[in-house]
């Protein structure tokens, strides 16, 4: 009787414990979760919206994947941008109040949303291993989130700057400076309309300084409110100025990739791949893996392994349509009406936009 009262109060105490470190998240972390959640849900919807605004711009001018900036004049495509704004800059706030390991992954959210949307509202489709691709990236981005390390406490943007200029991540700034201008004068001439990876690869890679630069101003701003201003260092002042030029890089070739390929292959690949870039600068910069052992570490890796088959998995089937040969020719026009064809019936995109091969003449 003795043994089962005390496994009993054994039970009660380790429940006790366990919901005391559920509800033991701090304020300002469950801040910063609702933000992220928010800006999930703002991002994946503009997504949609911002396609829409550029088919309809691109109906009557120069499509955004060949150079055209006829969007500008599409009142939907602002409503999109308008939309995306709102989530970055609850994406922004939440950086301020939760460690970026833990923020970013939570873009899940957005790619589930962006694909069940663009499905109702596009018309397109998601072959079945697309489907498992998208499983793959939200299980792997979950094993992440669940194993990050807590986030270094952080007095002044000062000491951002002496992380921000240590050689290991100048070596990481280096090398996606050289990867960006690489693949912006040499491979989209090439193979921007053809490869889903040279526009989102551009936006990844400029991502990750990006949340880098958004987290130190974040920082910034946070300790300036609570009474220790930061705005007189130059640090905050040239951190915004990245902050800007990145975004406005970002913004420049999403809109390419969203007017080419298919809503639904974007958003996920995307996400995979800002994420991991993301996630790997924080580590470089942050040294986030020096407060966490060698078990942890491994989880981490498995969650990055999963979200990369996630997104070769995606990439794979991407031209794939249930009934079709992954392997038809695409073919893309200025021209275009909401269901991918142009006035005379014949078929302008390819299975990437989910849209059969196929005149609608032939089909009556």
């Amino acid at each position: 009787m003795a043994t089962e009262t005390s496994t009993s109060a054994a039970a009660g105490s380790g429940a006790g414990n366990w919901v005391e470190s559920y509800t033991g998240m701090s304020t300002d972390n469950i801040k910063g979760l609702v933000l992220a959640l928010s800006s999930s849900v703002f991002i994946g919807t503009s997504f949609i919206v911002k396609k829409k605004g550029l088919r309809k711009a691109g109906a009557s001018g120069v499509r955004a994947g060949v150079g055209g900036y006829s969007y500008l004049y599409e009142p939907l495509w602002w409503a999109g941008m308008i939309t995306m704004i709102v989530g970055e800059i609850a994406n922004f706030a939440a950086y301020a109040f939760a460690p970026a390991i833990l923020v970013t992954p939570l873009g899940a959210l957005s790619v589930i949303i962006s694909a069940v949307l663009a499905h109702i509202m596009l018309k397109e489709k998601l072959h079945i291993f697309g489907m498992l691709g998208c499983v793959l990236c939200v299980v792997g981005s979950t094993t992440i989130v669940l194993h990050a390390p807590q986030e270094r406490e952080i007095e002044s943007v000062a000491e951002v700057w002496d992380l921000a200029t240590e050689p290991a991540f100048l070596f990481y700034a280096t090398v996606v400076l050289a990867a960006t201008f690489v693949l912006i004068f040499r491979c989209i001439p090439k193979y921007g309309q053809t490869h889903i990876m040279v526009y989102i690869g551009v936006c990844s890679l400029v991502g990750s300084l990006s949340v880098m630069s958004v987290k130190a101003l974040g920082i910034a701003l946070k300790l300036t409110f609570s009474g220790m201003n930061q705005l007189i260092y130059p640090q905050t002042w040239l951190f915004t100025v990245v902050v800007v030029a990145c975004i406005l890089t970002q913004m420049n070739y999403l809109n390419k990739a969203l007017d080419t390929f298919n809503t639904a292959v974007v958003s996920p690949i995307y996400y995979t791949m800002f994420t991991s870039l993301t996630i790997l600068a924080s580590v470089i910069m942050f040294k986030d893996w020096d407060r966490q052992n060698p078990t942890q570490i491994v989880t981490e890796m498995c969650g990055f392994v999963t979200i990369l088959s996630g997104t070769f998995l995606l990439h794979k089937t991407k031209d794939m349509v249930d009934g079709l040969p992954p392997t038809l020719p695409i073919r893309i026009s200025r021209h275009t009406d909401d269901n991918g064809y142009g006035a005379e019936g014949i078929p302008l995109r390819s299975a990437a936009e989910g849209i059969p091969l196929r005149s609608p003449r032939a089909a009556e």
